[in-house]
């Protein structure tokens, strides 16, 4: 049986609001803990103590039938579920639970269930995003507001963070690879369960942590991205590109789009925050995509400390091509059986509306893995207080990069009864870690020529 006890780890919990430049960069003794007790990442090496949560050895290792361009095959495959967690038995496990998932219990106790299995802490990053991660440690520092980083290229940033901004700023400069091209399925099924499917092309290149580039040679944008609407037909045709900034005081997100129908390409200020999500039917805004993203300077931000609970992890059974999208997407929620859980250390953090701001969602809670800076889980609340929805990154390791990465994410809205699952690729070939492009190929002439060819 899993033990109970709810832990907050590290020297204390941590309870900070807001931050800017003057919070100092660590300190050489600091620098020191990482690859010593501290991975080169900056989770704690060690297990927990009833062994629950294992010690990190250096993170997954391909399997040995493992060939770059397959669906990733399940190193776990052989792992029993430790426990089921369902509605009449989650007393027991309330304290290892987000609010979320309490929520999940309790609004679907028919149907809702967790299956929890042993650990295993298989994030890992090349040597190079290690070494980048040591060298930046000690320059490292947010920008006057806390929108932008700076002293800080190819590596974590902040991994000893000491607020909830650092935290954040962890996930949005995490390691990805360098560029990646992927064909994805989106659906947002009705109560009842019908979806029509959208398909994407996603491409992200995340000049940020490309080998061999300096800060200065940023030009102030860490990735660029696009996103081509493939199907259905009413809405094929349509690109969406975004230049992502790293300081977004200085300059906010460039975004444009392409309309098929009027063959013309418009910048697009408005791809940002609670702005809906491209063909999502409302389900989640824009800041959603890749669990957050772009400029934290709406909320307040509060580093609560770090936890021992439940979380999507090495979700390889739900990410394999012996399923079909109809066998993972039911009524209400997304099938149960294909998802795996298991018991990790998180950071918390909470977003809280600023005065005066305005955003779809007035409270946010963050799960951040310690060991990959992935968030894992996002609780949402509406402006009532009320638990609104509930966000999950299911994640698996990407051996040929490697990184841990989604290969689901699913925001579940407890109020419609509905959810958006974006991500689906078990019908789709496998992500593209390896296509070439130039700065050139994110232009606004570049994205009109691939409109109308």
């Amino acid at each position: 049986m899993l033990r109970k006890g709810l832990i907050v780890l590290g020297s204390a919990l941590v309870v900070l609001s807001g931050a800017s430049s003057s919070i100092a960069a660590l300190t050489a003794d600091e620098v020191a803990r990482l690859g010593a007790d501290l991975t080169p990442l900056g989770a704690e090496k060690a297990g927990n103590a009833d062994g629950s949560i294992p010690a990190w050895d250096g993170g997954i290792s391909p399997p040995a039938d493992y060939n770059p361009g397959d669906h990733h095959p399940d190193p776990y495959a052989s792992d029993d579920v430790r426990v089921t967690i369902t509605a009449q038995n989650m007393g027991e496990y309330a304290d290892k639970l987000s609010a979320g998932h309490q929520a999940m219990f309790k609004t679907y106790p028919d149907t809702f269930r967790m299956n929890v299995y042993p650990t295993r802490r298989s994030a890992s990053a090349p040597q190079r995003i290690y070494d980048a991660t040591r060298n930046i440690a000690g320059s490292a520092q947010l920008s006057e507001g806390g929108s932008g980083v700076t002293g800080a290229i190819n590596g974590i940033p902040f991994p000893i963070p000491k607020n909830g901004l650092e935290v954040i700023w962890n996930h949005i400069l995490r390691w990805r690879g360098d560029i990646a091209e992927r064909r994805i399925a989106q659906a947002a099924p009705t109560r009842g369960g019908n979806y029509t499917l959208v398909q994407f092309a996603d491409e992200f290149n995340v000049v940020y942590s490309h080998e061999g580039m300096k800060a200065e040679d940023l030009n102030n944008v860490i990735l660029y991205f696009k996103q081509k609407v493939l199907s259905p037909a009413r809405l094929a045709g349509g690109i969406l590109m975004v230049h992502e900034t790293l300081d977004q005081a200085k300059e906010h997100r460039k975004a444009w789009i392409y309309n098929p129908g009027q063959r013309r390409v418009r910048r697009a200020p408005n791809v940002a925050f609670d702005n809906p999500g491209t063909a999502a039917d409302g389900m989640r805004t824009s800041d959603q995509f890749d669990m957050f993203n772009g400029s934290p300077e709406r909320y307040d931000w509060k580093l609560v400390g770090k936890k021992e609970i439940f979380v999507p992890y090495n979700s390889y059974k739900l990410h394999s091509k012996s399923l079909k999208y109809k066998d993972i997407l039911k009524p209400l929620h997304i099938n149960p059986e294909p998802l795996r859980y298991e018991l990790h250390r998180v950071w918390v953090v909470d977003a809280t509306l600023k005065q005066g701001a305005r955003h779809l969602y007035k409270r946010r809670t963050f799960y951040v893995d310690e060991d990959s800076w992935q968030i894992l889980l996002v609780d949402q609340y509406d402006n009532r207080d009320q638990l609104w929805r509930v966000s999950e990154g299911h994640v698996i390791s990407y051996y040929e990069v490697p990184t841990l990465w989604t290969t689901l994410e699913v925001h579940t809205d407890l109020q419609a009864g509905r959810y958006l699952a974006i991500g689906l690729d078990n019908e789709s070939d496998m992500y593209d870690f390896n296509i070439k492009r130039t700065l050139t190929d994110y232009s606004p002439a570049a994205l009109r020529r691939e409109g109308t060819r």
